[in-house]
């Protein structure tokens, strides 16, 4: 069988993770307990996640001509990334994003996109029409709005479904939403996304998933953290799936791994529904373990968690 082949026109970030008791309050200086730097960005942790799962991924993103992007193109490659159309740029460092990690593993990130944000629409149009098969296009808020419509509209041109994370949170261009398959946003997001359209805030995530699709034309899916996630599919009522119950140390990345797993899951075949518990499942296993794509499943593992969803 032909490997489901997804193209994430998306960030790449340097991660610098510092483990405290708390966060410090303003003017505050605490000593934290331990630190970590590690490879994230929203484009590369769902690219990494999806990699995992099996399917043949293409990035296209951009980094700084520095140890740092050295190290990101290497690490991609390690995951059996193309990275084809991965561009250098002097104009800007590589992006790098301080996290800190609280005790009960709540997590608050400051990104700083630096090269990322010199990605260009030709760039992204062209990774996704120069690869053979394309089954998906994902993208995120992390690069230009506009390079993702590119990507966007170059995959509705091979007949691709596209994936939009809108994180971190923002407006939405009408002309990236025109092309956007699948929205899915954290409940945060949600509100946020719901506050731009001009829609009501009020309500439960699921009705506010549920207007957004009908406003958008898009389909929603809401992660919602432990409780899991909601699936609206046309516009009328959401679906709410059940996440498994772990005990959390840290949850940064665990949207992107349900990003990348819905993705993938949609690219083989699946329902929208079982894509999305394949991506509870990948999320729920990343938050036991610290770190970002370091928390990820391995392919062995996995393999485990689609045989106990089949």
């Amino acid at each position: 069988m032909t490997r489901p082949h997804i193209v994430v026109v998306g960030s790449t970030m340097i991660d610098m993770i510092t483990y405290a008791e708390r966060v410090p309050d303003a003017g505050e200086t605490l000593i934290g307990e331990r630190f970590v730097q590690g490879f994230g960005g929203k484009g590369a942790n769902q690219a990494v996640l999806a990699a995992r799962l099996g399917a043949a991924v293409t990035m296209a993103t951009c980094v700084g001509i520095d140890a740092l992007g050295d190290a990101t193109v290497e690490n991609l490659r390690r995951e059996g990334i193309d990275v084809d159309h991965v561009t250098r740029t002097d104009q800007a460092s590589s992006g790098v994003a301080p996290i800190w990690v609280e005790r009960d593993g709540t997590n608050r990130i400051i990104c700083v996109p630096g090269a990322n944000h010199e990605m260009t629409q030709q760039q992204a149009r062209t990774a996704v029409l120069a690869t053979p098969q394309v089954d998906g296009v994902v993208g995120q808020l992390e690069v230009p709005q506009a390079v993702t419509s590119a990507g966007f509209r170059a995959a509705k041109e091979r007949g691709a479904f596209t994936v939009l994370n809108p994180a971190p949170a923002g407006a939405l261009d009408p002309g990236l939403v025109e092309v956007t398959d699948w929205l899915v946003p954290n409940e945060a997001e949600l509100v946020e996304l719901a506050r731009s359209l001009g829609v009501s805030a009020d309500g439960t995530p699921e009705h506010l998933a549920v207007a957004i699709a009908r406003t958008t034309g898009t389909r929603v899916v809401v992660t919602l953290g432990s409780r899991g996630a909601a699936v609206c599919e046309d516009g009328e009522a959401s679906v709410h799936i059940a996440a498994p119950t772990v005990e959390a140390v840290d949850t940064t990345g665990a949207g992107d791994a349900f990003v990348g797993a819905f993705a993938y899951g949609l690219a083989e075949g699946r329902s929208a529904t079982e894509a999305s518990r394949l991506g509870c499942a990948c999320a729920s296993a990343s938050v036991t373990r610290h770190g970002t794509q370091t928390s990820y499943p391995t392919p062995e593992e996995v393999a485990s968690l689609i045989q106990q969803l089949a």
